[in-house]
């Protein structure tokens, strides 16, 4: 490969000819890389009422300092003050949702971090510490440090020795000041862009709230509802289980709970989406009929990790009668009668 005028070629790609690359461990101060403690040095029993913070993952995921109640003694602080966090350190959550990075404010209480925690206190002659947490939360970085050997429900930390000598290209300090500057720019206007989501997502949950309990009446329209059941409604049934290990591009297209939760619409549209969607190589004789989806037919899903994932649904556009299958973790209600219209099924399960 060619590489330009004033670009060099390493470890991490070409990067330009004055920038260098170091080990992460070589951008902290010494001692200044510490995961947290063994659990047997935070059991619960040492816990207290007040005292000394102890620091949990959730702080790092949700970047809060006011997050979560449990609390050491001074005695138990001075044993695990390799542990302290200072203003400027960074945070790692280092199991579960792993790689999130949080900055320690100047106004926090005193502290150390919890065993699924790591701690970074950073040389800032040698680095910018907003670049640092930008280059740190690229995904790109991302892929070094988490450790996806035993599967994509088993995610963790690299090993400590991985973790250190992870290759991060540094530039000349006043460059690194200017990135941080303008990458910190364009976060602020994502951040603004997602406050007016959210308020534009709460007026239409207030208007759910309103037109799909008859509160609020749309011009044309009077009289009263009429109150059925779900068992009036519909017909239930359970999905075909198979695992993702079990899903390729080959076969007939399957619906898994996980897209249900992973997708921002009411429906699928399976013309729409038939090429984008996972397949399951099996024979139509082996699945029950009650299993293969319709037009009209709604999907809930039967598990989730969250309040707001209960219930979450799909409605099926499937006007051309393509097979499709509902697949693991789902609920399949087909309709009775025709007294929900399929556009109205789409929203009407969406109200608090």
């Amino acid at each position: 490969m060619v590489v330009k005028e004033g670009y060099k070629q390493t470890e991490v790609g070409v990067i330009p000819e004055d920038w260098d690359v170091v080990s992460l461990e070589d951008l902290c101060l010494p001692k200044g890389l510490v995961r947290g403690p063994f659990g047997g040095a935070l059991k619960k029993e040492f816990f207290v009422q007040s005292g000394y913070k102890v620091y949990e993952q959730r702080n790092a995921i949700y970047e809060d300092i006011q997050i979560g109640n449990y609390y050491v003694d001074k005695n138990k602080y001075i044993e695990l003050n390799r542990f302290a966090v200072s203003t400027g350190d960074m945070i790692i959550s280092c199991s579960g949702t792993i790689g999130r990075i949080y900055k320690i404010p100047k106004k926090h209480e005193q502290g150390v971090i919890n065993q699924a925690l790591l701690k970074i206190t950073l040389d800032l002659k040698k680095v910018v510490d907003d670049y640092f947490v930008q280059y740190f939360s690229w995904e790109e970085f991302q892929k070094e440090i988490i450790d996806n050997t035993q599967g994509g429900a088993m995610k963790n930390l690299v090993g400590m020795d991985i973790f250190k000598n992870t290759p991060f290209p540094v530039p000349p300090l006043p460059e690194q000041k200017v990135i941080a500057t303008a990458l910190s720019d364009i976060d602020g206007l994502i951040n603004s862009l997602s406050r007016l989501i959210e308020k534009k997502k709460n007026i239409k949950q207030g208007a759910m709230q309103e037109l799909l309990t008859g509160k609020k009446r749309l011009d044309g329209f009077s009289g009263e509802w009429v109150l059925r059941t779900m068992g009036n409604l519909f017909k239930f049934s359970g999905g075909y289980s198979a695992s993702r290990e079990q899903l390729s591009t080959e076969g007939y297209s399957y619906l898994h709970y996980g897209d249900i939760h992973g997708t921002v619409k009411t429906f699928v549209d399976i013309k729409d989406e038939y090429l984008e969607m996972p397949k399951l190589n099996i024979g139509l004789n082996k699945i029950s009929k009650d299993k293969l989806l319709q037009d009209g037919d709604v999907v809930f899903v039967d598990a989730s990790e969250d309040d707001e994932g209960v219930s979450k649904h799909v409605v099926i556009r499937n006007t051309h009668g393509i097979p499709f299958i509902s697949g693991l973790h789902t609920i399949v209600a087909k309709s009775r009668n025709d007294v929900l219209h399929n556009l109205y099924k789409e929203y009407c399960f969406q109200s608090k």
